[in-house]
Formats: C-alpha cells, structure tokens, sequence
C-alpha cells in the first residue's frame, strides 16, 4: 500500500478554488492528487469544514441581490444625512467664528 500524504489548508483551498474553475477531475489530474481526494475536500467545502475565504459565497449564504440593493440604499441614506448634519454644523462654526472675530475687532477698538 501506498503512504498517505497529508496536505495543508491552504493547498486545500487553492485545489478547490481550481476545482470550481475548471471541475473537479481535471484540477486533481493537474495537481497530481488523486480525484476522490478533490471530490472530498469539494464535499467539505459544500458542507463548510473548508473556508474559501471572502468573495466565495455558497448560494445559501450570499446575500440577494434586493437585499444587497436594500442595505446598500439605506448607507447612501444615512451618509446623506451625516452629510446634511455636517454641513449645517459647519455653516454654525462659520457663523460663530464671524461673530467672535466681530466682537474681538469691536474690543480692540474700544481698547484703543
């Protein structure tokens, strides 16, 4: 019988991202590894003992596209509001600035 290899996590998911380019047997005869070894860690991957890492969302997990349109409509909202907020506090400072220096020019005067 032949030695066991045992291969790290990260060769595990580079196979399997290889795997799901180009299918599962042609990615193990590349790689030299045998193929029910790839249709393991594909099956692993599927029921989540595998992490691909962002960007490699299952069906199940991935977020619609209405719901991803939903979220994304409510930041623009609330960065429109933080906007708004900004700048009404920023005409206060212009304002209060004006008026302080104001006040220090009529000061100094009556200082004079």
């Amino acid at each position: 019988m032949g030695q066991q290899r045992t291969y790290d996590k990260e060769y595990k998911v580079q196979a399997v991202k290889l795997a799901r380019e180009i299918g599962s047997a042609k990615a193990a005869k590349e790689l030299g590894i045998p193929t029910n070894t790839m249709y393991g860690w594909m099956r692993a991957q599927r029921e989540g003992r595998i992490d691909l890492g962002s960007g490699t969302q299952t069906p199940q997990r991935a977020m619609s596209l209405a719901e991803e349109v939903t979220i994304l409509r409510q930041q623009v909202k609330n960065l429109n509001k933080e906007v708004r907020r900004l700048k009404e506090e920023n005409e206060f400072l212009e304002e209060a600035s004006a008026f302080f220096a104001a006040s220090r020019r009529r000061s100094t005067k009556t200082a004079e």
